[in-house]
């Protein structure tokens, strides 16, 4: 009987087969790396602080000057809407001071117009006393004459209780 054994193919296991890695962390290019890279990182940080912080500061003053200019502007809305009721409360008073004005302008035409008419009306009272006083009258300027003068154009000394009296204008009073 023959015996036969079948070849056999002997693995090795598999600890032994795969190639060893290095632990990263273990490996001195590695650690150099990884302290570059938390050097520059750092370094990067302390730049970019150095940046931050005006910046942070600006944009702190921007919010704190936006805050104000927002109650400056409430304080002005408010200004300027009163400021309009004050305007308008002018504006009325100022129409109807102008109202008054033009009153008073028109009370001060009537005005002279009634003075100019009572200065017709006294003259021609004048005028009417004139006649009783034997003053002359437009009629009697333009040659009608009056009676009791002793010329024939009636326009001379007027003879009363035998006093001469010298007739005077319109307007006038005898003395």
């Amino acid at each position: 009987m023959s015996t036969s054994t079948p070849p056999t193919t002997s693995t090795p296991p598999t600890s032994q087969t795969q190639p060893q890695v290095p632990d990263p962390s273990k490996s001195p290019d590695r650690e150099r790396t990884a302290q570059a890279r938390a050097a520059v990182t750092a370094h990067l940080s302390a730049i970019g602080e150095q940046h931050l912080r005006p910046l942070e500061q600006r944009a702190l003053g921007i919010k704190v000057n936006s805050t104000t200019i927002d109650k400056q502007e409430a304080a002005l809305s408010k200004q300027t809407q009163e400021l309009e009721k004050e305007s308008d409360k002018l504006h009325r008073e100022a129409d109807q001071t102008s109202k008054k004005l033009k009153e008073l302008g028109d009370i001060q035409n009537w005005a002279e117009v009634l003075e100019r008419d009572l200065l017709v009306v006294e003259e021609t009272l004048r005028m009417g006393e004139g006649e009783d006083l034997g003053w002359e009258t437009e009629e009697e300027e333009e040659g009608e004459g009056i009676e009791g003068c002793d010329d024939e154009s009636g326009k001379g000394a007027i003879k009363e209780n035998e006093e001469e009296t010298v007739p005077t204008g319109p307007g006038t009073h005898p003395s």
